[in-house]
């Protein structure tokens, strides 16, 4: 089995190709600069470096990448400067996954690929009816005006869910959606809800990122896994890390 990854360079999408390779998939990653990545990648045979912006790619050749890919994973992010957050492209993390799915259409896959996205639990789904109190609903109007990033993980978690849906012949997704981001070496024990069970603005849990790319791989690695929450946007949380 061979899967993309986009992000591959951040700190999500580098465990989650390490995670890969741990299971001997074979793996594409798309950088900018290359020249930051691991020296074990660089000699690692199970896995492809490809040197470019994905948004900079043809259509073609975004179609001839994805071509022998079973998977696709995006850990796309905007960096957290003041040209990462309000500078172009503000629509990144939307845009690459729509031209992504796009290039899965036009190959005709035989069966269907699995797309994941790493999302945000600042991010509803509005498939459900997700409860948010007043005071977060103030918060989140502010985000959409304030932080351009947050509107792109909601347009790319919308694409998905409107665009492509629940019975396209050619993608499967799922987007997960982490709380708190945080920094560990191990994977540890963690829990999967289908919706947040505390409040992203006010009570944030915690999440390594190391445990996001070890459940993004899973659902990658596991038919099981996969079919129930394909469709889906489950939130995960550490186990150790909540107050």
């Amino acid at each position: 089995m061979t899967v993309l990854v986009v992000g591959a360079s951040g700190a999500t999408g580098s465990k989650l190709v390490e995670q890969l390779l741990i299971e001997n998939y074979k793996v594409k990653v798309i950088v900018r600069t290359p020249k930051k990545l691991p020296e074990s990648w660089k000699t690692n045979s199970n896995l492809e470096i490809i040197s470019a912006s994905v948004l900079d790619l043809s259509d073609a050749e975004m179609a001839e990448i994805v071509q022998d890919c079973n998977a696709v994973a995006s850990c796309l992010g905007h960096n957290l400067t003041w040209k990462g957050v309000y500078g172009k492209p503000r629509r990144l993390v939307t845009d690459a996954t729509r031209r992504l799915c796009e290039a899965i259409k036009s190959n005709h896959p035989q069966a269907p690929i699995k797309f994941v996205l790493m999302n945000t639990t600042g991010n509803r789904n509005r498939d459900l009816s997700e409860p948010i109190s007043f005071a977060q609903k103030c918060v989140i109007g502010l985000l959409r005006l304030l932080l351009p990033p947050h509107v792109d993980n909601e347009k790319a978690a919308d694409y998905l869910r409107t665009q492509i849906g629940q019975n396209d012949k050619s993608i499967e997704w799922v987007a997960v959606r982490p709380d708190g981001l945080i920094n560990e070496e191990d994977v540890s024990d963690y829990e999967i809800h289908v919706s947040p069970i505390r409040s992203a603005i006010f009570n944030a849990g915690k999440v390594s990122r190391i445990n996001v790319a070890h459940f993004m791989a899973s659902l990658i690695n596991d038919a099981d896994l996969w079919s129930q929450w394909k469709g889906q946007m489950p939130v995960i949380y550490s186990v150790s890390n909540q107050d």
